[in-house]
C-alpha cells in the first residue's frame, strides 16, 4: 500500500474538512441558492483565511508547503479542535518544537500487568501503537471478548471493531464508536505515518470493510481520552460505563483503558453480576 505524501495528506485533510462545515457554521451568508458540492467552496474556505484561491488550491492539491502562520488561519477558519490542529501541524511538519513519542517495543512493564491483575472489579485494557491490544484484565474478557484466544495479528481494536461480531453487537451505537475508534487511528497515523503496520491495517480494512474506508475517508481526529460508553452484553443487557484513558510515562505511547460504572447504579449491579459469572465460569472449566 502506497502511503502519500505528507502535502498530499494534508490537502485530503482540508477536503475532507471543508465538506463537513457549511456557510451558517462559519458565519458566511447563504445565498439560497443549490450547491453542487456539500460543505464549503475553496473560495469561501480561502476568503476566511485571508489567502488567495489559487494559493488554497495548491494547498488541497499537494503541490505547495504551508507555513505555521497559513496554518493557524486555517485552523480558525475551519474551526479546527485541539486534536484536530494536533492533526494538522503533524500532517504539514510543523510540529518539531513538540515532544514526540519515540519508537519502542510493543511490550508492557511488568508494573502495568500488576495493574491489570490488581484491577479486579472493573475492566481494563492496555492499549499500544494502532490501538493494539497489548494487555487486558479478566474483568475486560468478561465484558468484552477472550482476547487470548484471538490471533495476536488481529489482536487491535479498530479491527476487532469492525470485524469481530461479536464486538460489533455488543455496542448499540456502534457506527458513533466505530467513528471514533478511526478518529483515534488517524491521530495515531499523524504521529508515524511512515510506519508499515499501520499502512498494513487501513489497508487490510479498507479492503474488509465499506464501513472502514467510509470512516477513514472522513479525516476525523480525536484523542479520545475519555468519555461515556454504552454497551448490551446477551447476559445482563444495557451498561453504561465511563471509559478514562491514561497515557503511560515512559514515552511509548501506550495507554490504559479503564471502564467505571458508578456505585449505587443497575449498571454497576449488571457489572458485578457479570464479573461473578465469569468468575464461576472460569473456575467451572479449571
Amino acid at each position: 500500500m502506497t502511503t502519500p505524501s505528507g502535502p498530499a495528506r494534508l490537502g485530503d485533510f482540508l477536503k475532507a474538512r471543508r465538506a463537513q462545515l457549511t456557510p451558517r457554521d462559519v458565519g458566511l451568508a447563504e445565498s439560497g441558492a443549490r450547491r453542487k458540492v456539500a460543505g464549503l467552496r475553496r473560495t469561501e474556505v480561502a476568503q476566511l483565511a485571508a489567502i488567495s484561491v489559487e494559493y488554497y488550491t495548491r494547498l488541497e492539491q499537494g503541490r505547495v508547503q504551508a507555513s505555521a502562520t497559513v496554518l493557524a488561519t486555517l485552523a480558525r477558519a475551519l474551526l479546527l479542535d485541539d486534536d484536530q490542529q494536533t492533526y494538522l501541524y503533524d500532517l504539514a511538519g510543523k510540529a518539531d518544537a513538540r515532544p514526540r513519542r519515540r519508537r519502542t517495543g510493543q511490550h508492557m512493564r511488568p508494573a502495568i500487568r500488576r495493574l491489570l491483575d490488581q484491577l479486579t472489579e472493573t475492566p481494563a485494557i492496555v492499549l499500544g501503537k494502532r490501538l493494539d491490544i497489548l494487555g487486558w484484565n479478566t474483568a475486560a474478557t468478561a465484558l468484552y471478548v477472550d482476547f487470548a484466544q484471538i490471533a495476536p495479528a488481529r489482536r487491535n481494536y479498530v479491527h476487532l471493531l469492525f470485524t469481530e461480531p461479536a464486538l460489533r453487537d455488543l455496542h448499540p451505537h456502534w457506527q458513533r464508536d466505530a467513528r471514533i475508534a478511526v478518529s483515534a487511528l488517524r491521530m495515531e497515523a499523524a504521529t508515524d505515518p511512515d510506519d508499515p503496520e499501520l499502512a498494513r491495517l487501513v489497508g487490510e480494512l479498507s479492503v474488509q470493510s465499506v464501513d472502514f474506508r467510509t470512516c477513514w475517508a472522513e479525516h476525523r481526529v480525536t484523542s479520545a481520552g475519555f468519555g461515556t460508553k454504552n454497551y448490551r452484553h446477551p447476559l445482563v443487557g444495557d451498561l453504561t460505563l465511563d471509559c478514562d484513558t491514561w497515557l503511560s510515562p515512559d514515552d511509548s505511547g501506550q495507554r490504559l483503558m479503564v471502564l467505571t460504572a458508578e456505585p449505587g447504579t443497575p449498571s454497576r449491579d449488571a457489572l458485578d453480576i457479570l464479573l461473578s459469572w465469569n468468575a464461576e465460569h472460569s473456575a467451572a472449566e479449571r
